[in-house]
């Protein structure tokens, strides 16, 4: 890519100066300590550095710099300029025909890296209870974690993605109790959830439960009659089962449909049953990091940067959330990945230092858990933002999806930094126009596609009515795309150097956005990408009365469509032919 080519020839041309005692008091040179940038002002070049900082070791002025390490610069056929302590560079015809045969070359693996240091990854994310539908931020986790996953395996890590699923504890219980009531109601019983506040914690009231009880009624039927329809005389593990089946069915179901795919759902109840809760609870008693206070066993997290000691079984000896979190965390690391990434809601934040300390306690590297904290989701409605609570139609994630769809909800989910707030307008995800995101990038997809179809099919002349054939056949195009031409590509180059660049960018992206575990970054590129293309396609006409001039610009609106196409599938938002 530019930067590295760039950067290279900089830092080769530092260690030449250097040698020749052009560089004053320097004497030796760190690779990879000059970012490289974009300019402000794009006549300037296409890239820049700033060798400012090499002023302290040097004791000569920053142009002096500069200047003496241009010097040492093999130019070939790109240009360097200084302006004060920035050497710019433009890139000449040749490096960026390059690229062009390097999208053509690699086709969908346009992007990947040559060569990482590989890593094997757990990714956990959602990890919602299987007590109800999710809301929408199980949507923006979801969304995120799933396009996440794919960019690290884009960029050749090997990722396993897995939904930790909160099934043990009172919350089963009172799914169970909740069903029993719901199905009093279905058979016709005078019965309603408690009117108490307090009382009414320990249900959940909400109308998705109805249609469990409906087949519950249909499924039990042969248990019903048994008992003369006295649904108190059924188990109440019957009923916290099924219900807590059918929910993550429900959950299952809607996430195959938002293209969210995970390599395991793993049950806090089978790590209970384990045993490798307690085991771990004795390792640590067994390494003094637990002591009694109070009748209640208590974790020296303190011990391990986390700001105070943390209960771990309380007096009447039950665990904690943080026992049975401990102990998954080591099931992680026992199974042999190399790193855990994990998606938590930004209410977790003081919860990633006892879990650290857990991990260091038992052994274990805790730096090999990282952990994304995630703000909320707003929703947008006529410029209102609505409260979750009281708008009934849009709380859950498969209502806001039926609204807007799968595409716009998980590119509007996915293109805020997951530190930010994000604001979901969903009129405006609905609206076909440039102002919605998703809508623009998408139509410049099908619009290339388009321009591509229109070069290979016969076409009428609206005002003669005479059918104009095509510009090139099928197979024609199909060989174009197959065998690169450079001389072709070379007319290309002319045309439209700055979509030329954008589409150098997607290399350092994808690079930058694995490294950082961002996935906004993606959304921002692709939008900066459809504008250039859009522009491109407003100033140039591509189908022209010169052939070679038109296959160079199919040339390059093919490869436009490649890495637009490549990036939307890391984030799985479609790459619509058509719109």
């Amino acid at each position: 890519m530019l930067r590295d080519y760039f950067l290279n020839k900089i830092e080769t041309a530092i260690e030449e100066a250097i040698k020749a005692g052009k560089l004053g008091q320097m004497t030796e040179y760190t690779r990879g300590s000059l970012p490289v940038e974009k300019p402000k002002n794009p006549e300037f070049g296409d890239l820049a550095i700033n060798v400012s900082s090499l002023a302290r070791n040097a004791k000569i002025a920053p142009p002096m710099i500069a200047n003496a390490i241009v010097e040492f610069v093999e130019k070939e056929d790109s240009d360097y300029s200084v302006i004060g302590g920035f050497i710019n560079f433009k890139a000449g015809d040749s490096l960026l025909i390059n690229l062009i045969k390097e999208i053509y070359n690699k086709k969908a693996e346009f992007g990947r890296p040559d060569s990482i240091e590989k890593e094997n990854i757990i990714l956990e994310y959602i990890s919602a209870n299987p007590t109800g539908p999710f809301h929408i931020g199980h949507g923006r986790w979801a969304a995120m974690g799933s396009a996440l996953a794919n960019l690290l395996k884009f960029y050749g890590h090997d990722v396993y993605q897995e939904f930790y699923i909160n099934d043990a504890g009172s919350q089963i219980q009172k799914l169970g109790n909740s069903l029993i009531i719901r199905v009093k109601q279905e058979l016709g019983e005078n019965i309603d959830f408690p009117e108490d506040e307090i009382e009414r914690k320990n249900y959940y009231p909400g109308d998705y439960l109805i249609p469990v009880a409906k087949q519950f009624i249909i499924d039990k039927k042969a248990e019903l009659e048994a008992v003369g329809n006295d649904v108190d005389k059924i188990s109440l593990d019957v009923y916290c089962d099924y219900a807590k089946e059918y929910e993550e069915k429900v959950q299952r179901d809607l996430l195959d449909n938002f293209r969210v795919t995970f390599d395991k759902f793993y049950s806090e109840l089978s790590l209970h049953n384990s045993g490798k809760v307690e085991e771990c609870v004795q390792k640590l008693r067994d390494s003094g990091k637990i002591y009694n206070q109070e009748g209640a066993e208590w974790f020296k997290s303190s011990d391990y940067g986390d700001d105070q000691d943390r209960v771990i079984k309380k007096a009447d000896g039950s665990n904690t959330y943080l026992t049975a979190d401990i102990a998954y965390h080591v099931d992680k690391l026992e199974r042999g990945f190399d790193r855990m990434i994990n998606i938590w809601g930004a209410d977790h934040h003081g919860y990633v230092a006892r879990v650290k300390a857990s991990i260091e306690a038992l052994g274990y590297n805790p730096d090999k858990l990282e952990v994304l904290l995630g703000q909320l989701v707003n929703l947008v409605i006529n410029g209102n933002e609505v409260r979750m609570g009281k708008r009934k139609n849009m709380v859950t994630l498969e209502d806001l999806i039926d609204e807007v769809g799968v595409d716009a909800t998980r590119f509007w989910m996915s293109m805020r930094n997951i530190d930010t707030t994000l604001d979901f307008d969903i009129e405006l995800a609905k609206t076909k126009s440039d102002e919605n995101p998703v809508f623009y990038v998408q139509y410049a997809h099908a619009r290339a596609c388009s321009i591509i179809r229109n070069a290979i099919t016969d076409r009428v002349d609206t005002e003669t009515g005479k059918t104009i054939p095509a510009v090139l056949s099928e197979s024609e195009f199909d060989k174009l795309v197959a065998e690169f031409d450079e001389n072709i590509a070379s007319i290309s180059v002319k045309d439209a150097r700055k979509l030329i660049l954008k589409l150098e960018e997607f290399k350092p992206m994808i690079k930058s956005s694995a490294q950082a575990r961002q996935v906004y970054t993606i959304c921002r590129y692709v939008q900066e990408l459809a504008s250039e293309f859009h522009s491109f396609y407003n100033s140039t006409r591509v189908i022209t009365d010169d052939l070679e001039v038109t296959k160079s610009r199919l040339v390059l609106v093919w490869a436009f469509k490649t890495v637009l196409a490549n990036a939307l599938n890391i984030l799985a938002v479609s790459a619509p032919e058509r719109m």
